[in-house]
This record gives structure tokens, sequence and C-alpha cells, in this order.
């Protein structure tokens, strides 16, 4: 069986296009008009809950079962929240935004070193999927993995901006860190043990990777998506969002909700495999 090693077109990078200062996008990014964004989501009121992660700190049982609650509440009504008080550097999220936004704004020569290809996807990218003459997305994206350690691979990640390595380490071994602490949470809700999840997920071998993703100014945004709807396949999700644009949304029932960043929070996804837990848990209850 022959393992696909390219892909299967010429790579454009969306930046490029976005540069080249044409007003029409090329038709490969023309979505369906049925998959075209909803314009008229973003004026809907609601937004998904901000949980103050500070409640699970100390010894105060009553403002724990509290904000145990209310994240319950938030998975089961949404399967998205939002966290402040959560104990990553403010700072350090910051960097993390700034590194990565000076790695996309590189000549593309640069950043063409670390070009991906569809056998591991680490690296930069500007697609997903291997369809020959697929419509694709309106974004640039950089993937690599941190662990397990066996997959961790630091040449693969950018060398410049010359921090650019120092901080993701940082960065991804905080979220690991906020990772376990959901994890423990959500398994108590589930009515499990407090490790079970990240026991489920493989424990100290338990996989994460990182996704920084750019959407370039686009000429036509009613035409296309940066990123089309889907589900995230892993156990969770933690979003950092540049809080000074409101972009994702979320399918709340029948409706596309506009999620509106709140300063210095991430975003909770709950995954597919953790939905799938749930469900499967209720059942047997």
């Amino acid at each position: 069986m022959s393992i696909l090693q390219e892909w299967p077109e010429p790579i454009t990078r969306v930046q490029s296009l976005s540069d080249s200062g044409s007003p029409v996008i090329p038709d490969r990014y023309v979505k369906p008009l049925s998959e075209r964004p909803s314009l008229s989501s973003g004026a809907n009121p609601m937004n998904i809950p901000v949980i103050d992660l500070g409640g699970l700190v100390g010894h105060n049982a009553k403002f724990r079962a509290l904000t145990l609650k209310k994240i319950s509440l938030a998975c089961r009504e949404w399967g998205f929240f939002q966290v402040i008080n959560h104990g990553v550097s403010l700072d350090l999220m910051h960097q993390a935004l700034e590194v990565w936004r000076q790695f996309f704004h590189l000549p593309t020569y640069k950043k063409q070193v670390y070009a991906n290809s569809p056998r591991t996807y680490e690296g930069y990218g500007s697609r997903l999927g291997v369809e020959k003459g697929a419509i694709l997305d309106w974004n640039d994206y950089f993937f690599l993995n941190y662990l397990p350690m066996t997959l961790k691979d630091h040449s693969k990640w950018p060398s410049l901006p010359t921090s650019c390595r120092e901080v993701i380490e940082a960065y991804s071994y905080e979220l690991t860190k906020l990772s376990r602490s959901l994890m423990s949470v959500l398994s108590v809700n589930l009515g499990l043990g407090e490790g079970y999840l990240q026991n489920a997920f493989g424990g100290d071998d338990i996989g994460a990777c990182l996704r920084a993703t750019f959407y370039p100014k686009c000429p036509q945004p009613d035409l296309t998506l940066g990123l089309s709807s889907h589900s995230d396949p892993g156990g969770m999700t933690l979003l950092l969002p540049d809080d000074q644009v409101s972009g994702l949304q979320v399918l709340k029932g029948d409706s596309w909700i506009t999620i509106k960043p709140t300063p210095n929070a991430f975003i909770i996804n709950i995954g597919d495999q953790i939905q799938v837990c749930h469900i499967s848990i209720s059942m047997i209850i």
C-alpha cells in the first residue's frame, strides 16, 4: 500500500495571495453557498460562559463546588467555555502571540525551511487534507508536537524570531499543566477519580500538540472561511485568541454564535473523545 508523501497540488501560501493586492480570491477558496460565513450571527447577544478558575484553589469547598458546577453546565450546554485566573502568566501569553505574529510576517523563503507534508503535517502549512481539487480554507498555520517526548523535535520548531523556541517550550509546558487540571475537573464531574481522564489519554505519555493559525486579510471575506466548520477530534483544545478580533463561531442549537473573547482568557473546547466518554458514561449510569 503506497503512502502519500507530498501534497497532490502545488502549495500556495495564503499570505502571498493576500499580499498580492488582488481584489478577487482564487476559485479554490470560494465556499459553496451553504458553507459561507453567516454575518447575521454577529448580532447575537449570547456568549459562551466565562469561568473563574480561582475557585479551584484553596480550601473553600463551597467555591470549589460552585466552580465545578459551572464547568459541568458549560460542558453540557455548550461544549465550550472561557477560563480566567487560570495560572498561566499573562506575559507568557502575550509573548506566545507575538513570536507567532513575527514568524508569519517573515519573508516566505525563511518560513519555507519549515514547509510541511502530509506525512506528519508538522511544520509550516497552508492546507489540510490531500484531496485533489478540494476547496481550501483561508489560512496559513504551523503545527508541531509537544508530547509525548518521543515525538518532540525542537529542530522542527521555528528558530526565528530568536526567542521562538524558548517561548513555545515555556508556553506549552504551562498549558499542559492547565490541561491536567481541567482533565481532573472533568473527571470529577463525570463521577470518576480525579486522574481518570489523564490516565485514559495516556497518563505520562499523553499526547499534546500546538497549532498556530494565521488568517491573512481577505478581499472577499463573504465568500470563504478562515477555517471550515468542524469538531476537534482530540480530548480538549485550549485556544488563545487574538482578543482584538472576534472570528470564532460555535454552533448552539441551529445558530452560529460569534464568541466574544475575554481579555487574557483561554477558550476551552471539549473535543470528540471526551464528548464520547461523557455519552458512554451517561448511558451506563
